[in-house]
């Protein structure tokens, strides 16, 4: 959107909230049709309702691949990355509008996740973000293989896609430049229970 100069507008917090509320849930019902839900990763009926942190066991992913589950009415994707994928982060800096992680959406990064690969120290390989594009609040998909592939461009790192307005992030979540969507995708409060297992929506500070 553009004001009457021709300048971008930027979303306001209450209009960003409206818009995530009344967009994720066709976006979810679009994910969830085109991703099935393993029953292991499936949150219960009970947290989902309260939106009470979400435990996933992701033991079954395997490098190279992702899974989404619903946390707070929200998608949330979770990758596995290998080592080829890790190294494609640090050669799109130079690509995507905030490499810096310098303006959050709509929630703050954790400061655990303040690293080029916006992931735990400790896990690097697992990426956590939320899975709703920070334009229009569409859903967008996981193209984690990189190359041509419709909608995008020979040289395609690997990342995702929003069908909606073409918007596209990298292997981090972070929004390439001169697309509709002005910030990366949300990371949320998250922790690992144990090797193989991960919950969303709370860490060592407490639930979100």
């Amino acid at each position: 959107m553009k004001d009457g100069s021709g300048a971008p507008l930027r979303l306001g917090t209450s209009r960003r909230g409206w818009l995530i509320a009344t967009s994720v849930t066709g976006g979810i019902g679009c994910v969830a049709a085109m991703t099935p839900f393993a029953e292991y990763f499936e949150p219960s009926a009970r947290a989902r309702a309260e939106g009470a942190p979400v435990t996933v066991d992701i033991s079954a992913l395997p490098p190279g691949e992702s899974v989404t589950v619903a946390w707070r009415g929200m998608p949330v994707f979770i990758v596995r990355r290998t080592r080829q994928m890790l190294a494609e982060i640090p050669r799109c800096d130079h690509l995507v509008a905030d490499p810096e992680f310098k303006r959050p959406f709509s929630m703050p990064l954790p400061p655990y996740c303040r690293n080029e690969f916006r992931a735990r120290a400790e896990h690097q390989d697992v990426l956590v973000v939320i899975g709703v594009c920070t334009h229009l609040g569409c859903a967008p998909l996981a193209r984690l293989k990189p190359g041509p592939q419709p909608g995008l461009p020979d040289d395609w790192p690997g990342g995702f896609f929003c069908p909606c307005h073409g918007s596209t992030y990298d292997l981090a979540g972070r929004v390439f430049r001169n697309k509709p969507a002005p910030e990366n995708l949300d990371v949320p409060r998250y922790m690992f229970t144990s090797r193989t297992s991960l919950a969303i929506g709370k860490d060592q500070q407490g639930e979100a």
